[in-house]
């Protein structure tokens, strides 16, 4: 349990860091595009290689198809409402964008969070262990909706302290949901966490082809097609290892 929130809490820990870059420093648009295209990539392998080979292996193809349809459906469904109340720029590096929300952006940034870090916790339940490439890409793709969603709660007048205090506790709420994930799940069969792990992929696989690989090619150009698919060319190569 202890191992869940530890990994729940450092896969988030970059929302931290990424505030702090976005409010002292400025990072190249440039390079947070090939930073997103990098983590774009490493997530939609890992999703594929891992969550949902699995989830065919103890589900069945049909199952883990339906299942993995409904998470992307699900997430499609929160996006819009998000979207709606002004938060669909916080994986974006623009700033003041029009319909623009700071707690909106906060409030996405949570959602997308929660599914993230229970599908950490549930990878723990078998092993004991996580998938460290996994790990990293929830990481890496944290950094620049950090970047972003710090700047539109600037631009919403929120203080430095105040931004650094949401962060911090998105990243509580990380290493709370997985260990939620791992506490209720820990008993179930080998099929309903797998089952889980595909929903999880299909939240995960909407949320990067409609929020950071639109931003990665706006701010890196044609370029950015290779660098994700080295990115998952790497999660292939940790996967097999």
């Amino acid at each position: 349990m202890l191992n869940a929130a530890l990994w729940g809490g450092f896969a988030s820990l970059s929302l931290f860091f990424g505030s702090l870059i976005a409010l002292y420093f400025n990072l190249p648009k440039r390079v947070i595009g090939f930073i997103m295209a990098f983590g774009t990539g490493i997530l939609i392998g890992t999703s594929c290689f891992d969550l949902l080979d699995e989830a065919v292996e103890k589900s069945g193809i049909l199952t883990t198809s339906l299942i993995f349809l409904l998470g992307s459906a699900v997430f499609m469904l929160a996006e819009l409402f998000i979207n709606k109340k002004g938060g669909s720029h916080r994986k974006r590096s623009t700033k003041k964008p029009e319909n623009h929300s700071g707690l909106a952006i906060y409030l996405g940034t949570v959602m997308d969070a929660i599914p993230e870090s229970i599908v950490i916790g549930i990878s723990t339940i078998a092993s004991g262990s996580v998938n460290l490439v996994f790990i990293a890409a929830i990481f890496i793709s944290n950094f620049p909706e950090s970047l972003s969603s710090s700047a539109g709660l600037r631009d919403d007048g929120y203080s430095k302290g105040k931004i650094l205090t949401l962060w911090g506790s998105v990243v509580i709420v990380s290493a709370v949901s997985s260990v939620l994930g791992y506490v209720f799940l820990k008993n179930s069969p080998e099929a309903v966490i797998a089952s889980i792990g595909a929903f999880g992929a299909g939240g995960l696989v909407a949320m990067v082809c409609s929020t950071m690989l639109p931003e990665a090619f706006e701010e890196g150009g044609p370029i950015v097609g290779f660098i994700a698919s080295v990115g998952l060319i790497v999660s292939l190569f940790f996967t097999y290892l």
